[in-house]
């Protein structure tokens, strides 16, 4: 399914993203080693499981990165100018190797945009659940999207 343009949303639209992600082992190896992250919790089983998790545990970035991604098809994929940013993001339960996540989102703000007349402003609440319905992430994105062309 396509985004949609700033003029089809409404303040309080919900939204469960279809497409959901099983993390890999490779996926948190990935993103903690291509930036350059050496925190042993991700990286090394020796370590993690003298932690209180007991094994390793899956890079935060990782699961913004996904969070943001499981989300994009349903709300700004096609009609994205720009994301203007994220805030307010918080991780209350930790990711592990083997959860499958999935992604609400609801339209907590709308503004037309000051310096474009052709763009809005719209604010995503995103949140991220595992497999239990445990929230992992959650966060605000900010998004700069096209006008309904004329």
């Amino acid at each position: 399914m396509a985004g949609r343009f700033f003029d089809e949303w409404a303040v309080g639209d919900r939204i469960t993203h279809d497409i959901r992600r099983t993390v890999t082992e490779t996926d948190n190896l990935l993103i903690t080693t291509l930036t350059h992250n050496p925190q042993p919790l991700h990286l090394d089983a020796d370590y993690a499981a003298g932690t209180e998790f007991g094994c390793i545990v899956v890079n935060g970035t990782f699961t913004f990165a996904l969070t943001v991604g499981l989300s994009v098809g349903d709300t700004t994929l096609g009609v994205l100018v720009a994301n203007l940013g994220y805030d307010k993001v918080v991780m209350p339960k930790p990711v592990f190797v083997g959860d499958t996540l999935r992604v609400e989102t609801e339209v907590t703000a709308l503004r037309p945009s000051g310096s474009r007349p052709d763009a809005g402003i719209v604010t995503f609440e995103h949140t991220t659940l595992n497999q239990r319905g445990e929230t992992v992430c959650k966060m605000l994105r900010t998004a700069l999207l096209q006008r309904r062309p004329a």
